[in-house]
Parts: C-alpha cells; sequence; structure tokens
C-alpha cells in the first residue's frame, strides 16, 4: 500500500500495476492476491488518504487554538498539493475513482469552515475574511497542481505564505504578520 500510495502520489493513477510492483520488489499476482482489480487497489490507496485527512481533521477541530488549527491546516493542504498530486487529482478532480468520496470531501469542506467561523470568533483571522474567501484560497492553492513538479515545490509554499499572511489576523502583541517560512 505504501509503494502504491507514493506511486500514485508522484505519478498518477494510470500508473500500471506492473510498475507498482515492480518498485514493491514483488510480483503483479501477488498485488493482484491482495487487490482483485486495480480499481480496487486505487479505492484501498484513495480511502487511506481520506481517513488520514479525516483524523487531521478532527485534531484540528479538538486544538483549543483556533489560529493555529487553521494555520496548520491549510498549510497541510498546500504540503499535499506538491507531495501528493496524483491523488489529489483524483480526489478534487474529475478522475472517477475520487466520486465515491463524495461524501467524505462534503464532511471536509464543514468541518474546514468550522474552524474558519471559530477562527473568527477567536479573533484569529480579519473579520472580513469569510468561509468563502478561505474556499477561494485552497482552490488558489490546489489550481498549482498542475504546474511541473519543480515549479509547484516553490509556487504553492510562497503561495500558503501569501494567503496565511492575508487572512491571518496580526499578532497582538507584535503587530506583524505571521511569518510562516521562519516556522
Amino acid at each position: 500500500m505504501e509503494v502504491a500510495r507514493t506511486a500514485f502520489a508522484a505519478d498518477g493513477l494510470d500508473l500500471p500495476v506492473r510498475e507498482i510492483a515492480r518498485r514493491a520488489g514483488m510480483g503483479v499476482a501477488t498485488v493482484y492476491r491482495h487487490f482483485p482489480s486495480r480499481e480496487d487497489l486505487i479505492a484501498a490507496v484513495l480511502a487511506e488518504q481520506v481517513a488520514r485527512c479525516e483524523e487531521e481533521m478532527r485534531a484540528a477541530l479538538a486544538d483549543p487554538d483556533s489560529r493555529r488549527a487553521l494555520r496548520d491546516t491549510i498549510l497541510r493542504f498546500a504540503e499535499r498539493q506538491v507531495r501528493d498530486r496524483g491523488l489529489n487529482e483524483a480526489l478534487l478532480g474529475s478522475h472517477a475513482a475520487g466520486a465515491a468520496f463524495t461524501e467524505q470531501r462534503r464532511a471536509h469542506a464543514e468541518a474546514f469552515a468550522e474552524l474558519v467561523e471559530r477562527a473568527r470568533r477567536d479573533g484569529a483571522i480579519r473579520r472580513e475574511v469569510s468561509v468563502e474567501d478561505t474556499r477561494i484560497a485552497l482552490r488558489a492553492i490546489s489550481s498549482f497542481r498542475i504546474l511541473p513538479a519543480e515549479r509547484a515545490s516553490f509556487a504553492i509554499p510562497r503561495l500558503t505564505d501569501l494567503l496565511l499572511n492575508g487572512v491571518l489576523e496580526l499578532f497582538p502583541h507584535t503587530g506583524d504578520v505571521l511569518d510562516v517560512q521562519r516556522e
């Protein structure tokens, strides 16, 4: 599973099972013994990815520091755009394999909205920033996954820094905006 996750993340879901088996150092028949079809392997990898996201979202909602919870959620989202390109294309794009996770994506969106609203109530984000504004920011970050990997590796973190500085409220004790690159 780990080899398949890494391979699909880097090279997309069209990667042949034979190549995944080769990278895992096993025969194709072994892979098919565990996953009767290519679609079963893809579904298992995507389910694992979605479960990881759900776990992280639960942790963010449980974090008493709404600023940190929102900031870390946005940073993890951005990191996945670089690291898990192929998986994100399936989950966020139009790949048929992602359709099975529509309800989970909806639940993630609702939890994210709750994070944003809580951060607004706590004064952690600028008052004029709406949930929709933060969703636009996430869409802007995810749109960079179409860039070549080396350009996306630079552009996505930079865009994330800019967006976080635009969304998060000034630090009350210093008046400085968050410098994401130093953390």
